[in-house]
């Protein structure tokens, strides 16, 4: 394959990439060409909070092509075109063979969540130390245990008695790591719902793959009262579920909620201070993990 880099101004990114499309590129990426420097610039914002910036002001583009005839034939034509003004292309260039599957599986390996608790993917084999293992490898829902928040939650559920995991309400459930945990420290009664039937079926699979059992489906299927309701979600559709997911705890049982910034802290304590008085449990590299006993 052969990788064509331009360089682009915000006006152009959109157009030039569909060119690139249309040209019969394999693929085509978009990155801010200030990454990594002082005039980088903040992009995308929370879901239903709009994005502080509608693009990057300079855009490095780079596409891929089968052969180096058409990489060189699909700039032949875009230096020809009027809205190519105010690019420039940076290159034309060979890439490498590689063993792609590899090399994705080799940035995923082991992660602890206690020195007994550890997150494996199937390639690898679990470290000695691990008494409790989730095997789970990187798919298209969210959570492989290496995200602070995640790791904020399993610890939680590790810290926890299993009478206290009887029946468990996973909300955003994404890959199922979080039911999959509460399943491996005690819980026997499990609903994992999501928005997302990608989710739901992630979650399917990875519980068969764990060899545990639990319910997963869309949110409807929460029904009644659990002991524990965890939801790792981002705080804006935490602070909306607010009446919801209080509304799913049993007297006495567990509300824990992670995807939550330090500084959101305050404004999540006030939408849910109606129904339960949100303390911070735990932080990790600018996230927090806050729980309260209803």
């Amino acid at each position: 394959m052969f990788e064509i880099s331009l360089m682009c101004p915000q006006d152009r990114v959109e157009m030039v990439s569909d060119a690139l499309d249309a040209l019969d590129a394999l693929s085509v990426s978009v990155e801010d060409a200030d990454a990594q420097t002082d005039a980088e610039q903040a992009l995308f914002g929370e879901p239903g909070m709009p994005p502080p910036k509608d693009g990057w002001q300079r855009s490095r583009i780079q596409a891929l092509f089968a052969s180096e005839a058409l990489a060189r034939d699909a700039a032949g034509v875009l230096a020809a075109q009027d809205f190519f003004a105010g690019c420039d292309l940076l290159g034309i260039v060979p890439v490498p063979e590689q063993d792609w599957v590899r090399l994705t599986q080799s940035q995923f390996t082991p992660v602890d969540i206690t020195p007994d608790f550890w997150i494996v993917p199937t390639w690898h084999e679990p470290p000695a130390q691990a008494t409790r293992v989730i095997r789970l490898d990187p798919g298209l829902a969210f959570g492989t245990g290496t995200h602070p928040t995640t790791r904020m939650c399993l610890r939680w559920i590790a810290r926890q008695d299993a009478g206290a995991l009887a029946r468990v309400l996973d909300y955003g459930c994404g890959s199922g790591i979080l039911a999959i945990g509460a399943a491996k420290f005690g819980a026997i009664d499990i609903d994992a719902v999501d928005i997302d039937d990608a989710a739901v079926q992630s979650t399917v699979l990875n519980a068969h793959a764990n060899h545990v059992q639990l319910k997963a489906g869309l949110p409807d299927q929460a029904q009644g009262l659990y002991g524990t309701v965890l939801a790792n979600i981002l705080a804006t559709p935490l602070k909306v579920l607010a009446p919801l997911l209080c509304a799913h705890v049993a007297p006495g049982g567990a509300l824990v909620l992670a995807g939550i910034l330090e500084r959101q802290t305050d404004e999540l304590k006030e939408a849910y201070a109606p129904y339960a008085a949100l303390e911070v449990s735990e932080t990790q590299d600018g996230w927090v993990l806050m729980t309260a006993r209803l």
